[in-house]
């Protein structure tokens, strides 16, 4: 039986006793550990870092996220080494944060890190950079799941103001950037009474005019441990007077008036999704736009267990047990077997210019061989699932590009024909020209999100580009 520790961070947040009696409810942990009022977060990170666990897999819950579902099932079936979880913020609609599910070999390796000196990712996202650190060498990856939690509700004024000011910080490159003007566009009037939006907007406003965004890693620092004091003095200043107590009756009543929210988690009732574009038509910006829609999607999977079934044409995927769909060219041969399978499917066809897909199809098979040796387990997998697929999909193992074109002009030409007395159940989708929520969530039958539609695909140019380089440097 797996074993779950949890560790609880809390910083006197309103909702940290009914948060910790939701995660025991729902986590049902074997070990509970506190890290009470630690600060900054660097600390806080240090001190969880150093706890000697027995277990297999550590909860790392923030006290200002209230757990709606049980989530003990889900790790005891999971065998990542990290998941990260989405949440319902108040602010900032659906994103990942606060519930962190961490296997014991990460945390382990996270802990033998030493913290980086003069570094403003770690300075920021203390825990974000060592798990990065640790499991790049590693060869490991997150994946993302969907619960019904709560995040950023009910709190303290001074915590509003203390994360707002945080997150300002957080939000100086062009994409954090882009996310949180994006949420502040959808907060309230900040003209009329105070409530936690007139006071987050006050904070981010506040540090702006304190931290210079040529700072240090030193004075952002500075400033992040002294926001406490700050808080206090901005509150004063304002007049404003702090919350009460918040209780389990405050939620239920909460839960009770907010009957008809739109409740995301594995336990939602939703339709299988599956993405249905060949791959550099923007399928990971697919999937990532469909997690934060609430479904859990599987790009590209490499598992043995996905492999087999499908090599042994094997429809009934035991991945599907565990997710909502897939995206990325692992349907695209059996596409209409998945449709049979899976009854009141949606489907997603993702396209783009014919020219800029096959550039980009050239960037990324470089130095993406179909066959090498190699003596680990996990890469042959991977190594026999792209054989099957570029032969099952393109019908060649390295990039042709008159066998793309017309490869893909086939494709598109068969899934339209496949779908055409089926309106209802394909949505073509044109990432790369800027296509996003707008069609995404009616097709998908949700509310659109604040947070503006994650374009991956350049992340992943860039990586190309720069191994290219590189190998020139080399020769």
């Amino acid at each position: 039986m797996t074993k779950i520790d949890l560790v609880f961070r809390q910083i006197d947040e309103r909702t940290r006793e009914v948060s910790l009696e939701l995660a025991k409810r729902h986590i049902r942990p074997d070990n509970v550990y506190i890290i009470d009022d630690v600060r900054p977060f660097t600390e806080c990170v240090n001190q969880m870092l150093r706890i000697d666990h027995d277990c297999d897999y550590v909860v790392y819950l923030d006290a200002d996220c209230l757990i709606l579902e049980d989530m003990r099932d889900f790790i005891e079936q999971s065998d990542a080494a990290y998941v990260d979880s989405y949440v319902s913020d108040r602010f900032r609609g659906r994103l990942h944060c606060g519930v962190h599910i961490t296997r014991i070999d990460l945390v382990r390796a996270m802990a033998a890190i030493k913290p980086p000196l003069d570094d403003m990712k770690y300075v920021l996202r203390p825990e974000s950079r060592l798990r990065n650190l640790a499991m790049k060498p590693l060869r490991m990856s997150k994946q993302f799941r969907n619960f019904d939690i709560l995040h950023d509700y009910f709190q303290f004024y001074r915590h509003v103001f203390m994360k707002y000011a945080l997150r300002e910080l957080r939000s100086r490159t062009r994409v954090q950037l882009k996310r949180l003007s994006s949420a502040m566009k959808h907060w309230p009037d900040h003209t009329g009474a105070v409530d936690d939006f007139v006071i987050a907007n006050h904070a981010v406003q506040f540090a702006r005019q304190n931290v210079p965004k040529n700072a240090t890693a030193a004075e952002t620092h500075a400033f992040i441990e002294a926001l406490p004091q700050f808080a206090e003095q901005e509150l004063a200043r304002l007049g404003v007077e702090e919350k009460s107590a918040f209780t389990m009756a405050d939620l239920d009543a909460w839960l009770e008036k907010n009957d008809e929210r739109h409740v995301y988690g594995a336990s939602t009732d939703k339709p299988m999704v599956f993405g249905l574009g060949l791959s550099r038509t923007g399928t990971r910006s697919l999937t990532a736009g469909l997690q934060m829609l609430g479904w859990d999607t599987s790009h590209y999977p490499i598992d043995e267990d996905t492999y087999t079934e499908l090599a042994y044409g094997q429809y009934d995927l035991t991945l599907l047990k565990y997710h909502d769909g897939l995206t990325d060219i692992t349907t695209v041969p059996y596409y209409q077997q998945l449709d049979k399978q899976y009854p009141g499917s949606k489907f997603i066809l993702t396209v783009r210019d014919e020219a800029g897909w096959l550039r980009s199809c050239q960037n990324h098979w470089f130095n993406r061989p179909a066959f090498k040796h190699t003596d680990d387990p996990d890469e042959e997998t991977h190594l026999l699932m792209r054989q099957l697929l570029r032969a099952a999909v393109y019908g060649c193992y390295n990039y042709q590009p008159e066998r793309f074109k017309w490869v893909y002009e086939r494709h598109v030409r068969e899934v339209k024909d496949y779908f055409k007395d089926r309106p209802g159940d394909l949505l073509i989708l044109n990432v790369c020209n800027g296509e996003g929520f707008e069609k995404l969530a009616p097709f998908m039958g949700v509310p659109v999100p604040v947070e503006p539609f994650p374009h991956k695909g350049n992340i992943m140019s860039q990586r190309v580009e720069a191994a290219r380089a590189a190998a020139r440097v080399a020769e």
